[in-house]
């Protein structure tokens, strides 16, 4: 039976990505608050009404995608969207108490309100890593909580005002950018743009498949035409030259050879060093045409 081969570990990701689903819960949380942020409607029922809305959409939507973030092991996101959550539950909880009579002590809200707006800065500066548009939506919930804050130390209505305007800005980003996870891969192109990374971390160095998969290339060409015959060292060299970019092959025929992939043959005087021929085993052949030729991907491929 022929054994696949995997050139590279399989995906971490065990469902979707649950953005999107996380952004529209907070998008419908943010609308059912407009009514009230803006004095429109602040009777018990409308407080109610919001506070059902703040639950099911704000605080489900996100802890649902929170959690699927972190089975994706997607920490910045599941941490987020998590944390969220809770804030969205205990926004429903203060409104349906202020509903019924209930008043939150203004010191705890207070200190935990700074605490968040820490947190949230610091958030703002991660996902300036990911895209600039997600960096703008962090900083619109800084805004939004430092209005919060200013609001409820000098009781100004300005700051109250400035608190409706960021929680409509925040539904119409975090629609904006669901649209755009879930539409432009759909249309092939970026209708709703989000921006690349804001900056960037330094690169760190990593391994680049190009050489390892040319000399497969030339190796199985090679064999097309001439089966088992091995090719001289200095030919392969020679048209791998440009993928090599001043490499010496030795380690990574030596390492393809430990694999079982290469053959090396010695030179006439048969002494240890570097080999004067290589050609590609069974193996190597199946591994080329499993990873680049898609051989297990068509049943005519399939050999039991």
């Amino acid at each position: 039976m022929l054994q696949r081969i995997d050139l590279v570990s399989p995906p971490r990701e065990r469902f979707a990505d649950p953005t999107p689903l996380g952004l529209v819960g907070l998008a419908i949380g943010c609308a059912a608050l407009v009514p009230v942020a803006f004095g429109w409607s602040v009777t018990p029922d409308a407080l109610r009404t919001a506070a059902w809305f703040c639950l099911l959409f704000g605080a489900g939507c996100q802890m649902l995608a929170g959690v699927m973030s972190f089975l994706n092991h997607n920490l910045l996101g599941g941490t987020l969207f998590t944390a969220f959550a809770f804030n969205w539950t205990w926004n429903y909880v203060a409104l349906a108490g202020i509903a019924g009579g209930f008043r939150p002590d203004a010191h705890v809200l207070l200190a935990v309100d700074v605490t968040m707006l820490v947190v949230f800065v610091v958030f703002t500066w991660a996902f300036g890593f990911h895209a600039k548009l997600l960096f703008v939506f962090l900083l619109d919930i800084d805004v939004l909580q430092l209005a919060k804050i200013l609001r409820d130390l000098t009781g100004v209505a300005a700051f109250g005002t400035m608190l409706a305007v960021t929680t409509v800005a925040l539904a119409a980003i975090a629609l904006w950018i669901a649209f755009g996870l879930v539409m432009n891969p759909t249309l092939g192109r970026p209708v709703f743009a989000l921006g690349g990374p804001l900056y960037r971390a330094p690169a760190k160095p990593g391994f680049d498949p190009a050489l390892r998969l040319r000399l497969f290339e030339v190796l199985y060409d090679h064999f097309r035409e001439h089966a088992f015959t091995p090719l001289a060292v200095d030919e392969l060299r020679q048209r791998v030259a440009n993928a090599a970019a001043g490499r010496d092959l030795l380690p990574d025929l030596a390492y393809l050879g430990e694999l079982g992939a290469l053959v090396l043959e010695p030179g006439a005087g048969g002494g240890a060093g570097a080999p004067a021929e290589v050609r590609l085993t069974a193996r190597g052949i199946d591994h080329y045409e499993q990873v680049a030729l898609g051989k297990l991907e068509s049943p005519r491929g399939r050999i039991a």
